[in-house]
């Protein structure tokens, strides 16, 4: 459903995402791994359309996303970074804002808005503005305009970011509850994320994948059987780690 191919992406001379191919299927959740700065989010960016590649092309659900951008943006949900929302607006108004501007109307308009607040348990937040709402709320009340018009495909950048324990926990259900019938990227910084969500993930760093495989298998591959040594191990931080050893 996702097809990357060969794709990069250069600001001002500097190489950010480096000839990155990659195909995320229906049924799979892939986690989207690397350290700060190694081109997660401007490939997610690219996916969506939000950028252009310097090169190299990008296909949803068999629309190409540079040639038809319309019809592959239909077929996506996107959570960016930092949920960006208007902030005067009540959950309830962005709702169905973000519904009009899906080109939802009448019952199912009013179907789609209600499923989305019971899906991201929105019911006692509809009539608050959203620069009221705390952290977790927001994040919630974003995740629920990308579900608004039930996308094949979900691009999911650090959808856990500000949820308390419980909310991650419920928000990890229920990624792994759509996960069965849409294709997902979720970046993700918490390592513990990716084996209780995803099926398959990747590692990048500096714009190149330097690991692909199940969570279970990059287990295998680390020293200790840890993940996140296993990411330390790929993307140097075992390296920078060894280094400042030496020379402290």
């Amino acid at each position: 459903m996702i097809k990357i191919q060969h794709l990069s992406k250069s600001f001002n001379g500097k190489l950010a995402v480096d000839n990155l191919s990659l195909e995320v299927g229906r049924g799979e959740v892939l986690g989207f791994l690397g350290p700060n700065g190694a081109g997660k989010s401007t490939t997610m960016r690219m996916i969506t359309g939000f950028i252009p590649p310097s090169s190299g092309s990008i296909s949803v659900c068999g629309f190409d996303v540079l040639k038809t951008p319309i019809l592959a943006k239909q077929k996506i949900g996107y959570l960016p970074e930092s949920a960006p929302s208007y902030q005067d607006m009540t959950v309830l108004s962005f709702l169905r804002f973000a519904a009009d501007i899906r080109g939802l109307a009448g019952l199912n308009k009013q179907h789609a808005v209600e499923r989305v607040i019971d899906l991201c348990q929105l019911q006692n937040v509809l009539k608050q503005t959203i620069d009221t709402l705390s952290k977790g709320f927001r994040q919630r009340t974003c995740l629920a305009q990308s579900l608004i018009h039930d996308p094949e495909v979900l691009i999911l950048d650090e959808p856990t970011d500000g949820l308390d324990p419980n909310q991650k926990h419920d928000m990890r259900n229920l990624i792994r509850q759509m996960g069965s019938t849409k294709a997902i990227i979720i970046s993700t910084h918490v390592l513990e994320e990716v084996e209780a969500v995803c099926n398959r993930a990747v590692i990048i760093a500096q714009g190149c994948i330097v690991a692909e495989g199940t969570p279970a298998e990059f287990k295998q591959r680390s020293k200790t059987g840890r993940i996140d040594d296993y990411f330390r191990e790929v993307t140097g931080g075992e390296r920078a780690t060894s280094n400042l050893s030496e020379v402290a």
